[in-house]
């Protein structure tokens, strides 16, 4: 089976050192009309063998705002509050069920 491309993004820390993760997937909720990524570094050994598969990855998740024609065309918010986390797991859950499903 092929292995789709991911979308790779760089985001640097508080301290200005850059780290590459990959983009799982974006959302945006119709209710509030936010937008929110979900990225996974990437690691050291790019090399992914069928042990790596099955460990847990740490996700990141950050509400974001598209800025085209900017040099940075989005803008990364940290998520605040208990209610946009609520909807980012229930979305994790989701893609992580669907990937589950794709994998039988």
């Amino acid at each position: 089976m092929a292995q789709e491309e991911k979308e790779r993004i760089i985001i640097p820390d508080e301290h200005g050192t850059e780290h590459l993760f990959d983009e799982l997937f974006r959302f945006t909720v119709d209710t509030t009309g936010n937008s929110y990524l979900l990225v996974v570094p990437v690691g050291e050994n790019e090399e992914e063998t069928e042990d790596d598969e099955d460990e847990e990855q740490e996700v990141f998740a950050f509400r974001y705002e598209d800025r085209e024609g900017e040099e940075n065309d989005i803008a990364l918010f940290p998520v605040e509050t208990d209610e946009e986390w609520a909807v980012i797991e229930e979305m994790l859950n989701t893609f992580s069920e669907e990937q589950e499903d794709e994998e039988e």
